[in-house]
């Protein structure tokens, strides 16, 4: 890398090699048409670390000429070096969201289907899965052997998503279209049988050591643990003394806020039967807050489609995948239906189509892959998940500031989306800090968040699986609100805020911070 004289061409040579070492990116992104699968050895993960390694230093010896450079610089930097830090920890992952498993079974969504070569690409991607299920198994192995047991409920919940993956789901379809899928159907069966076997602990939290370095990766930015966890819980209080003066207000005094929910919940006014008419109302909600904050924010005409897809049987996960980088595939925001799930309520659900929507991650995401003055790193790769996160849950407040949540019914989903978030950071500490058990954690769960048992099971599985990244939510709005109202007290108006915070791409905390202070 010593030819490069630019930290922009260094970020774009990034991108490249990123490629080359992972596949999935390259697919996902739309960089490149291709059906292979990443290498999920330690093997493989140690190159991805060299390519790390081998671009901080180069990054060491560049200085940036530009605002622009020392942006990326100050993210690249941030960025790798977090990566590295819980480097060990990517090694044989296995957990119900963000793991190997998850990642071969979901590229397939993403896939064109639409041309022969693309159907061409499919078959290879079904044909390499027997490899990158065995790179895995010596990820796996290479885990054991370095004495570290796996918690049993990851291993419980992802034997089951490896099962349901041989028997149900996406192979199925696909051996429907004529692809031969039972190679990969074996591979994902005999991994179900194997990871029981592996050596596994009751215990869920990473402890105390381990977890600030994911914490910091998640966030891009130290933070004082004990100060954030007494927090969370005074902004619980806060967010149930609004719900419960909501509750109030809707059934008359003494009603309490689960049994506002209960009533909400059974009004057939606010319910929706079927996942047909669960995609057709999150894609006209969508469209309709498309069309009403074009007013408040510059949304390119490229990014003014968002499409709704519903995915069964599924987690019970709720996501969004950005547009391809030459736009041709739009922005999606996937509900991940689980079996037996067909009943739905609009009061808790439009916050979140606003969070994954607009002005949430697809306006957030698209700005940055649509923005021609941002490097490949920036508009593709770098994401911080308290920048992106942080900000779809300020948007999900902001939404409310502008009117589109004046149904105290719809306020209430959004308050009790902002609990489940403060939830989350209680809960996500307390495990892995603290020393709460699972039983302890879902106690806390059921007494604050209204979502169906369901759903929430799966969202305490991915607490347990994933520290760290659980509190980025609501610790990423507390900057974003500091952010703005520091803006609009320079006398910055809200519109130009919004531009020139989203322009930056997603970076870390402390360098989103910095930025918008330098002058």
């Amino acid at each position: 890398m010593s030819e490069l004289i630019t930290i922009n061409q260094l970020a774009d040579r990034y991108v490249t090699e990123l490629c080359a070492l992972s596949p999935l990116f390259a697919s996902e992104t739309g960089l490149e048409k291709t059906g292979k699968l990443d290498d999920y050895s330690p093997a493989g993960i140690e190159a991805m670390n060299d390519l790390d390694r081998n671009t901080l230093a180069a990054l060491a010896k560049v200085e940036p000429t530009n605002e622009d450079e020392w942006v990326t610089k100050a993210a690249m930097t941030e960025r790798l070096e977090s990566a590295l830090a819980i480097a060990d920890d990517e090694i044989g992952a296995l957990n119900v969201i963000a793991s190997p498993i998850q990642d071969i079974r979901d590229s397939f969504d993403l896939m064109s289907r639409k041309t022969e070569e693309d159907w061409e690409a499919i078959a290879e991607r079904v044909a390499a899965i027997p490899a990158a299920i065995g790179q895995y198994r010596e990820a796996l192995s290479w885990r054991v052997g370095n004495g570290r047991p796996f918690p049993v409920r990851q291993v419980k919940n992802c034997a089951d998503q490896a099962n349901q993956v041989a028997t149900s789901g996406i192979l199925v379809e696909l051996e429907e279209q004529d692809i031969d899928t039972s190679a990969a159907k074996e591979a994902f069966a005999d991994l179900a049988k194997f990871l029981p076997t592996l050596p596994q602990t009751e215990v869920d939290g990473i402890g105390a050591e381990r977890y600030p370095a994911h914490l910091k990766y998640f966030l891009g930015s130290d933070v004082d643990i004990d100060e954030t966890y007494d927090w969370a819980d005074d902004q619980l209080a806060g967010i149930i003394a609004e719900q419960e003066k909501i509750a109030a207000d809707l059934y008359g005094p003494g009603t309490s806020v689960r049994e506002a929910m209960d009533r909400l919940n059974a009004d057939p006014a606010r319910q929706i039967h079927g996942r047909e008419n669960l995609r057709t109302w999150m894609q006209e909600t969508a469209d309709e807050a498309v069309r009403g904050v074009s007013s408040e924010f510059d949304i390119p005409e490229d990014l003014r489609r968002i499409d709704a897809r519903v995915l069964y049987p599924g987690t019970g996960g709720i996501y969004y995948t950005q547009p391809s980088d030459d736009l041709t595939r739009p922005g999606q925001m996937w509900w991940s239906v689980p079996e037996g799930v067909d009943t739905f309520t609009t009061w808790t659900e439009k916050t979140t189509v606003y969070h994954e929507g607009v002005p949430g991650h697809h306006l957030q995401l698209g700005l940055a892959v649509a923005n021609p003055n941002l490097n490949r790193w920036r508009r593709l790769v770098s994401w911080t998940s308290g920048f992106g996160e942080g900000w779809a849950l300020y948007a999900e407040r902001l939404m409310a500031d502008l009117g589109y949540l004046d149904d105290p019914a719809d306020y209430l989903g959004m308050l009790d989306a902002q609990r489940l978030r403060a939830a989350r950071v209680r809960v996500d500490i307390g495990a892995h800090v603290k020393g709460w058990t699972a039983d302890q954690a879902w106690e806390f769960l059921t007494e604050n968040v209204a979502m169906d048992h369901s759903f929430l099971a799966f969202e305490l599985d991915r607490y347990l699986g994933w520290p760290g990244q659980a509190p980025s939510y609501l610790i990423g709005q507390r900057l974003w609100m500091q952010e703005r109202d520091s803006a609009l007290e320079r006398g910055e108006s809200l519109r130009d805020f919004h531009s020139r915070a989203l322009a930056l791409g997603s970076v870390g905390l402390d360098v989103l911070h910095e930025a918008l202070s330098r002058k």
